[in-house]
C-alpha cells in the first residue's frame, strides 16, 4: 500500500520531468524555419522560431537553425562587431544543446555542425587557429556519433566533406593539420560518403538534401576537376535559384566556373528580390563580372550597385579594378586610370583578388587591352572568340617579358578550352620554360594545367610530374589555390592507383 501511494505521489513529478526533457526534432514548424533560414528570409524564420519557443519549448533544434541564420548573416555582411557579439551566442547555444537527449543522433551532430559553421566563420575573420580547433572538435564529435549511429545521414554528409578536403590542405596550412589530430581521408572516400547520402535522399525525405547537392557539386568541381558532372549535379532541379538567393549564388557560381557564362547571367538576372530577403550584394558583383567576361558594355553599373549595398571589406578593390577594366576594353584609358586609383585606399587586400588589384594599381601599368580581352573571354568560356583574337598576334608584339609570357599562357589556356591538347601543351611548356624563374603565376598554373591534360589523357606519370612541377614553383600570386589544386590532382592519382 505504501509503495502504491508513493507511486501515485511520484506520477505528477515523473510526468513533469518527462515533459521537461530536452529533445531534437525537425517538426513541421522547424522545417519551415530551416527552409526560411537557408533562403535568407530571416524575419520569417525568426517568427517561426519564436512560436516554437512558446509551443515547443523543449525542442533544441531551434539552436541549430538560429546558428544557420548567424552563419549566413556573418558570411554575407562581414560585420566584425556582430561576429564578436554572436560568438557569445554560439557558446550559449552549445551549452543548451548539451542539455539535450544524448540518445538522439542529433545530440552530437548538432554540436559538430555548429562548430563546422563557426570554423568557416573563423576563417572568414582570419582566426585560423580557432578555425582548425573548431574542425578538430567537430570531427571528434562526428566520429563518436558515427560509432553510435553509423547510418545517420546528416553525420555522413559532414564527414564526407571533411574526408574529401583534408588531403588537399595546402602546405602553408600544414601546421593546422596537426591540430586536427586523427582526421584523415581521401577525395574518393569523401565522395563515396556524400554519394551515399544523396542516394538515401533520392528515396527518403532528407531535410539537408539541397545543401548536400551543393556540397557535392563543389566537391566534383574543385577536388575532382569534373566540370560537366558538377554542372549536371547542380542543375538537377533540386535547387531553386529564382526563389532562393543562396541557390542563385551556388548555381551561378558553378555556371561561371564551368563555361556556362550565358546561363550564369540568366540565373543572376532572374534572382529573387524583395524586402523579405537579406540583401546579398555579391550577386551584383557576380553579374557584373559575368557580363564583363562577355565583353558587354554595361557591366559597370552592377559593380557600382554592389559597392553601394555592400558593407564588408573583401572584393571592394576587385570591384574597382573590374570597373577600370571595363573602361580599358571600351577604349577609355583615362577612365581606367581614374578607377584603378580607388584600389589604393578602398577595401582590404587580404583576399587574393584584392591583392592583385592593389598590385596592379601600385604598378602604374595598365593591362594590355588585347590580352585582357583574351583573359576575360577565356574566363567566360568563349574560347573560339578569344583564340581568334590572339591568333592574329605574335608574342613579339607584346612588351617583354610579362606581355610575351602572358601571350604564351593565354594561348595555352584558350587551346586547352578548345580541347586542342597537343598545341595547348606546347604553349604551356613554353610558359614554364620562360616563366619559371619569374614571380608571376603563369608558369605555376601552366604546370597545373599540363597535369590536368595528362590526367584526362590517362598519362599518369606525366600528370604526376606536372603536378609536382606546379608545387615546386612559388609565385607571388595565387600560390595557395594553385598548390591546393595540384595536391588534389596528386590525391586523385593516388586514389586510382590504390583502387
Amino acid at each position: 500500500m505504501q509503495r502504491l501511494l508513493a507511486l501515485i505521489f511520484l506520477l505528477p513529478l515523473l510526468a513533469t520531468s518527462s515533459q521537461a526533457a530536452k529533445y531534437f526534432a525537425f517538426t513541421s514548424s522547424a522545417r519551415q524555419a530551416y527552409d526560411q533560414a537557408v533562403s535568407l528570409r530571416f524575419g520569417e524564420s525568426y517568427a517561426l522560431l519564436a512560436r516554437m519557443r512558446l509551443e515547443d519549448p523543449n525542442n533544441l533544434i531551434v539552436h541549430h537553425i538560429e546558428n544557420y541564420i548567424d552563419f549566413f548573416s556573418l558570411c554575407i555582411t562581414e560585420d566584425e562587431e556582430a561576429y564578436k557579439r554572436l560568438k557569445k551566442k554560439r557558446d550559449m547555444r552549445l551549452e543548451q544543446v548539451r542539455l539535450g537527449d544524448p540518445a538522439s543522433p542529433y545530440y552530437l551532430f548538432v554540436q559538430a555542425d555548429i562548430r563546422l559553421q563557426w570554423a568557416l566563420l573563423r576563417l572568414r575573420f582570419e582566426d585560423y587557429v580557432g578555425a582548425f580547433s573548431e574542425v578538430s572538435k567537430a570531427h571528434k564529435l562526428l566520429r563518436e556519433n558515427e560509432a553510435l549511429f553509423p547510418d545517420f545521414m546528416p553525420n555522413k554528409k559532414d564527414l564526407g566533406i571533411l574526408h574529401a578536403m583534408v588531403g588537399t590542405i595546402p602546405d602553408s596550412y600544414k601546421w593546422g593539420v596537426k591540430l586536427l589530430g586523427g582526421l584523415e581521408g581521401t577525395i574518393a572516400q569523401g565522395r563515396k560518403e556524400v554519394e551515399e547520402v544523396l542516394e538515401y535522399a533520392s528515396k527518403n525525405d532528407f531535410i539537408f538534401e539541397e545543401e548536400t547537392v551543393a556540397l557535392y557539386a563543389y566537391l566534383l568541381l574543385h577536388l575532382e576537376n569534373q566540370e560537366r558532372q558538377a554542372w549536371k549535379a547542380i542543375s538537377s532541379g533540386k535547387l531553386r535559384p529564382a526563389q532562393n538567393p543562396l541557390h542563385c549564388f551556388v548555381m551561378a557560381n558553378i555556371a561561371m566556373r564551368t563555361n556556362q557564362n550565358d546561363k550564369a547571367i540568366h540565373i543572376l538576372q532572374n534572382r529573387p528580390r524583395g524586402g523579405a530577403f537579406l540583401e546579398l550584394p555579391y550577386l551584383d558583383y557576380m553579374l557584373g563580372l559575368a557580363k564583363l567576361r562577355r565583353l558587354d558594355e554595361d557591366a559597370g553599373p552592377h559593380f557600382q550597385h554592389f559597392l553601394r549595398q555592400y558593407k564588408g571589406h573583401n572584393f571592394v578593390k576587385e570591384a574597382y579594378q573590374k570597373m577600370a577594366w571595363q573602361e580599358l576594353i571600351n577604349g577609355n584609358t583615362a577612365g581606367y586610370s581614374r578607377l584603378i586609383k580607388y584600389c589604393l585606399d578602398k577595401g582590404r587586400d587580404k583576399a587574393g583578388g584584392d591583392k592583385n588589384a592593389l598590385e596592379e594599381a601600385r604598378s602604374g601599368m595598365a593591362p594590355d587591352p588585347t590580352l585582357l580581352k583574351a583573359r576575360l573571354l577565356f574566363d567566360g568560356g568563349y574560347f573560339q572568340q578569344g583564340y581568334q583574337l590572339l591568333q592574329s598576334k605574335t608574342a613579339g608584339q607584346f612588351a617583354q617579358p610579362y606581355g610575351q609570357l602572358e601571350y604564351y599562357y593565354r594561348m595555352g589556356r584558350l587551346l586547352h578550352g578548345l580541347e586542342r591538347y597537343p598545341e595547348a601543351l606546347r604553349y604551356y611548356q613554353l610558359t614554364i620554360e620562360k616563366g619559371a624563374a619569374q614571380p608571376w603565376f603563369f608558369a605555376c598554373n601552366a604546370a597545373l594545367q599540363m597535369g590536368l591534360v595528362y590526367e584526362k589523357q590517362g598519362n599518369t606519370s606525366r600528370a604526376k610530374e606536372a603536378y609536382e612541377r606546379c608545387l615546386s614553383l612559388n609565385p607571388e600570386e595565387y600560390r595557395t589555390g594553385l598548390h591546393q589544386k595540384a595536391k588534389s590532382g596528386l590525391a586523385r592519382l593516388n586514389d586510382r592507383k590504390r583502387s
